[in-house]
């Protein structure tokens, strides 16, 4: 007999579950399979993973066996998260009984196989989306949930220790909070007292559009890392500096700081890692008096929120901090966009509901296509950029030959694409505020790529306030260098601003 011997910590929670003979009931008989007593290897797991990247450019966890998901469960602390309903059915705005029946059902198969009380098992339900996260350590729970037909996925939400070769799959344009020396060369100056102007707002003509539209009475929704509350031109006391008036900026986080992936400890909604602060200042910072650089959409609101510890989301916490982000930004209605500089290297099941969910609510939604070193020729576009619901962007340089930036990713599911660089590196990454007053730094890649984007978006949507997502997104299109084509690598191609605000 496999024994598997787990530390648990001692908790309940209380949840009150419909528990029937007719629940526990197996949807489907398969023939028998006996798998090995002993899980894969991490070794294991991630050779097969990348193989299956490398073969088809992504990876699918329905594709693969009940030992293959248990392994990886085992060592991902043990969370299986379970997507539930019909096809399709991937978020319900009303808990219905025939939602909640097929809710039951999933936890009481896992209760009659774990052989657990209700009281002693440890589960998250997610808001609006149609998932609940289980403490699993027995592979015939997993056998038997893949045979109830109305599981639409399982996945090891837990497992974060994928890695590329020797290399853990991380981000080249993470997690910073050191400001930097800024070149003359890299910005251009305007009123009032010197607000500068990034060298690549002029590679888009950002500012001959900001004679149309300065983003204002738009709210572009931010998921990240969060906002730096050392950054007063990011915070309330400085976001109307300078000719930005009359807005907001509101911070959030649906971010858990715990060891234990049931812990409900929101870690805050401020900054920790540097990213977040970049892509807020990219899109909105203030046409300040500080002399300090200026955001695309300058008189947008922002609403911000911490769900990410940085930009890969290889951890349970921040998959679900994601997720409940999208749920909460869909369920605004001042807000009109979303940008994610944010995503991983295969598609995530509770964080693809959302997007689904906020895609519904009528949010245009931009994700990164991928932003990497070691991973730039392994890797194509990454999720969430992947689906059809996000609209994809990356960076190029500003020669000739629309080569992408050094360090992003490219492929067929790119939309559109925003000068990062110089050719033959000529200049550096955009400049943007610092992680602290008084501070700039250069940042660049698919994230600023893509908040520079959403930027142009409100500025769009400002100028035509009455125009729906589509309208919008057919209007960036219109002004992109390829269209009506779209090119294989790199989309509609670089957006120019002041045509698309006409």
């Amino acid at each position: 007999m496999r024994k598997i011997h787990i530390k648990l910590m001692a908790i309940v929670l209380l949840v009150v579950v419909s528990c029937s003979k007719e629940d526990n009931f197996i949807d489907q008989e398969e023939e028998q399979v006996v798998f090995p007593d002993e899980p894969l290897t991490v070794p294991q797991l991630n050779d097969q993973i990348t193989s299956a990247i490398q073969d088809k450019g992504d990876f699918d966890w329905s594709k693969v066996d009940a030992h293959f998901l248990w392994s990886a469960v085992i060592h991902g602390n043990n969370i299986l998260s379970i997507g539930y309903g019909a096809e399709g059915e991937s978020f319900s705005v009303e808990r219905t009984p025939a939602i909640e029946s097929k809710k039951n059902k999933v936890i009481n198969t896992v209760l009659q196989y774990e052989d657990v009380k209700l009281e002693d098992l440890k589960y998250v339900e997610h808001e609006i989306i149609n998932v609940v996260d289980v403490h699993v350590e027995k592979i015939e729970t997993i056998i038997a949930l893949k045979k109830l037909a109305n599981v639409r996925y399982l996945e090891p939400n837990g497992y974060n220790q994928f890695t590329f070769g020797d290399d853990p799959f991380r981000s080249s344009s993470g997690c910073s909070k050191n400001g930097t020396s800024i070149n003359a060369s890299h910005y251009s100056t305007i009123a009032p007292n010197n607000a500068q102007v990034s060298w690549h707002f002029d590679e888009h003509n950002i500012q001959q559009a900001w004679g149309l539209s300065t983003g204002s009475g738009v709210t572009i929704g931010l998921i990240d890392t969060g906002v730096s509350q050392s950054q007063s031109l990011l915070n309330s006391s400085g976001f109307n500096d300078g000719y930005s008036s009359g807005r907001y900026v509101q911070k959030y986080g649906t971010f858990i700081d715990s060891w234990w992936w049931w812990s409900s400890n929101y870690d805050g909604p401020h900054d920790k890692c540097g990213h977040g602060t970049a892509m807020a200042s990219t899109m909105a910072a203030p046409r300040n008096d500080n002399g300090m650089p200026v955001g695309v959409a300058y008189n947008s609101n922002l609403v911000a929120y911490r769900a990410t510890e940085d930009v890969v989301l290889n951890d349970y916490h921040e998959r679900k901090g994601v997720s409940d982000a999208l749920v909460q930004l869909g369920n605004r209605s001042d807000v009109k966009i979303i940008s994610m500089s944010i995503g991983y290297v295969w598609s995530i099941g509770n964080v693809k509901d959302a997007v689904k969910y906020a895609y519904s609510r009528g949010k245009l939604i931009f994700a990164a296509g991928g932003t990497s070193t070691s991973f730039t020729n392994g890797f194509g576009v990454i999720f969430p950029a992947t689906m059809s619901e996000t609209v994809a962007v990356t960076g190029v340089d500003d020669g000739s030959n629309y080569d992408r930036c050094d360090t992003c990713h490219s492929g067929s599911k790119i939309d559109f694409t925003i000068v990062m660089e110089g050719d033959n590196n000529t200049s550096k990454a955009p400049p943007v505020l610092g992680f602290y007053d008084n501070q700039r730094r250069y940042t660049g890649g698919s994230s600023v790529a893509t908040a520079t984007t959403a930027g142009i978006a409100a500025l769009v949507w400002s100028r035509h306030p009455s125009w729906t997502r589509t309208q919008v997104l057919n209007r960036l299109k219109q002004s992109a260098e390829f269209y009506p084509n779209k090119n294989s690598s790199f989309g509609y191609g670089n957006i120019d601003a002041l045509q698309a605000v006409q």
